[in-house]
């Protein structure tokens, strides 16, 4: 019988570097994860980021996929389609793949279960684990990572965003923060 993997919990006002989880991440992925055999995917866009050096870092042979979920978002009809889709882009054979989805933050599930419905929509994986950089909970669906690089408990009205700096002596840089939830403004409080 397997035991659910136990993770960190971080202080979302102490927020690690993204260095320091990735490190994490590499350190759980690189003894149960053949690179030579396994594919990587990632979620547009953080999740991407995030699969950009974990596929450099772990020498993964086949070449990266980056997935966009906005034609499987459940939400389309009340949110509408977003302006910035992206194409995804899996070069290699889904069908049979042993599959590492990568993503930033986890939440509600629903991202994940967009991205493995845009999966199938190539062919039928063999086995999709999932990485993620964070996990803040409040799950609407049955999803968990098989690798994480911690959780946070996060109040109400409050997101996790990833940044990556375009320009300047940081560019590349990724930068964590805890922000006010899209659509809604601070409080005065």
């Amino acid at each position: 019988m397997s035991t659910q993997p136990t993770f960190p919990t971080v202080d979302p006002s102490a927020l690690p570097a993204v260095d320091t989880l990735l490190d994490a991440l590499v350190e759980q992925i690189r003894p149960q994860v053949d690179p030579a055999r396994c594919a990587m995917v990632g979620i547009h866009s953080g999740g991407v980021w995030i699969a950009e050096r974990l596929h450099r870092v772990l020498g993964f042979a086949l070449p990266l996929g980056t997935i966009d979920v906005g034609l499987h978002r459940d939400d389309l009809e009340t949110s509408g389609l977003r302006i910035r889709m992206r194409a995804s882009m899996i070069p290699f054979e889904v069908a049979g793949a042993d599959i590492l989805l990568v993503d930033d933050v986890l939440h509600t599930g629903r991202t994940i279960r967009a991205a493995m419905n845009e999966l199938f929509d190539y062919g039928r994986p063999e086995r999709i684990r999932l990485a993620a950089l964070l996990d803040r909970g409040g799950r609407h669906l049955p999803v968990a990572p098989t690798f994480l690089g911690a959780h946070v408990d996060l109040e109400a009205g409050r997101e996790i965003v990833l940044d990556r700096c375009a320009s300047g002596a940081h560019a590349d840089t990724l930068l964590l923060k805890v922000q006010p939830r899209s659509g809604q403004r601070e409080s005065a409080t």
